[in-house]
């Protein structure tokens, strides 16, 4: 059963959801679900068949993808609202969208996962340091979560080219802007939702120190008895395992994390 939501956005705008599920999944509340955003670049989340999925499904999780602004799901202004000085609303489309599966009763905030990668990462790094009672469980993908300092830093390949989307930290007002949600500086010690973080020693694109040292402080701060890992794929890119098999296993690693701590071992 394939379904189109729409979430209420704090400043009124209507976030579309695309959600798909067994027809036999209670809706009572009770079900995992697993929702997907990214939000970044002006690149749609294209609403797609997944034979992998299939197994989430057959367990009774249902999966969602949160069609937040910075995305290009509704053309360029769609872009336009969640870039730049208005990239928070990237992070509070995701969040009214996980509140409004919450209040129709799809899922509860206790068997609610969250996944992302690279931009995804960034989204899952910022909406879990706003609202990390909101999930139980967060799978991040080359996150770039060191916005503050990559982006200072205009010897790195993608920078320079990156002030459209994020802003010139050398300007006051991009800097503060993105100090304000960058999720590496904005870590504290507080209770946080169990975390898997994978990251590939050859990325270009999302240098692997960023999700290692975030990993690193985070532990410091949380205050939580939640697992958190981070895996680092020592022969694989921005895009991770590219062989068949090696990319299944990949699927397979975070399957297996979220099942596992969502209780479900058949």
């Amino acid at each position: 059963m394939s379904e189109r939501l729409h979430a209420s956005a704090p400043d009124g705008t209507r976030v579309p959801i695309s959600i798909v599920y067994r027809r036999d999944t209670p809706h009572d509340s009770t079900a995992p679900l697993l929702l997907y955003g990214y939000g970044s670049y002006g690149i749609s989340m294209p609403v797609n068949f997944s034979s992998n999925r299939l197994s989430l499904l057959d367990r009774g999780v249902t999966f969602a993808i949160a069609h937040i602004r910075g995305g290009g799901e509704l053309g360029k202004p769609w872009h336009d609202a969640g870039r730049m000085h208005k990239k928070q609303n990237t992070f509070t489309d995701f969040i009214a969208s996980a509140e409004h599966l919450i209040a129709e009763k799809y899922t509860t905030s206790q068997k609610l996962v969250m996944e992302g990668g690279s931009a995804g990462g960034l989204l899952m790094g910022a909406v879990a340091n706003m609202r990390p009672d909101l999930f139980r469980i967060v799978i991040t993908h080359v996150p770039f979560v060191d916005v503050l300092n990559t982006m200072l830093d205009a010897s790195l390949p993608l920078t320079v080219g990156e002030y459209e989307e994020w802003g010139n930290p050398l300007l006051a007002a991009d800097y503060f802007y993105m100090k304000s949600y960058c999720p590496y500086t904005n870590l504290e010690p507080k209770a946080y939702p169990a975390m898997l973080v994978k990251t590939s020693l050859n990325d270009s694109q999302v240098m692997y120190w960023e999700p290692a040292k975030y990993v690193a402080k985070l532990r410091t701060l949380k205050t939580d008895l939640n697992p958190l890992l981070l895996k680092t794929n020592m022969g694989a890119g921005h895009g991770g395992a590219s062989g068949r098999y090696d990319y299944l296993r990949e699927v397979a690693l975070n399957y297996a994390f979220l099942l596992t701590h969502l209780g479900i071992r058949s």
